[in-house]
């Protein structure tokens, strides 16, 4: 893993959800949700590779109906430094590649996303790796 003492650091903190996770600062943010649910930054030398992070309540019916799928669905394959366990998948599609964290506390579910076309996934995988790690939620379920 390579050392990112180099890299000016920023926090985004979300009041609404109680996550927070670091950026890059010289990355610009998009704009926010009405909801506040979450937030996006794009890098400022590639504007097609983007960082998000959001939250939403799990719904009644996915808790009772979709349980069966959840478990099915959630096999936790990560670990952030915080301790919390949960799912770290690189997608490939046509045009992007997306390595997306999700994470799942109390009736609360988290995401985090790094996004980027295939020429610049190489070189930007380990930042969102990084990043992923880094991730964290203020208040977490013993």
């Amino acid at each position: 893993m390579p050392n990112f003492s180099r890299v000016g650091w920023k926090t985004y903190s979300n009041s609404r959800y109680e996550f927070e996770f670091l950026y890059p600062e010289n990355w610009q943010s998009l704009s926010v949700p009405e909801n506040n649910d979450g937030i996006g930054f794009i890098s400022p030398q590639h504007p097609e590779v983007e960082i998000r992070g959001w939250a939403g309540s799990f719904l009644a019916s996915e808790l009772q109906g979709g349980k069966q799928n959840l478990k099915q669905a959630i096999k936790p394959n990560f670990q952030t430094k915080q301790g919390i366990k949960g799912t770290l998948l690189v997608e490939v599609t046509s045009q992007r590649i997306l390595m997306t964290l999700t994470l799942s506390q109390g009736q609360i579910k988290y995401y985090w996303q790094g996004r980027c076309n295939s020429q610049n996934f190489a070189k930007y995988y380990r930042l969102f790796y990084y990043i992923a790690q880094e991730y964290k939620v203020k208040s977490p379920e013993s």
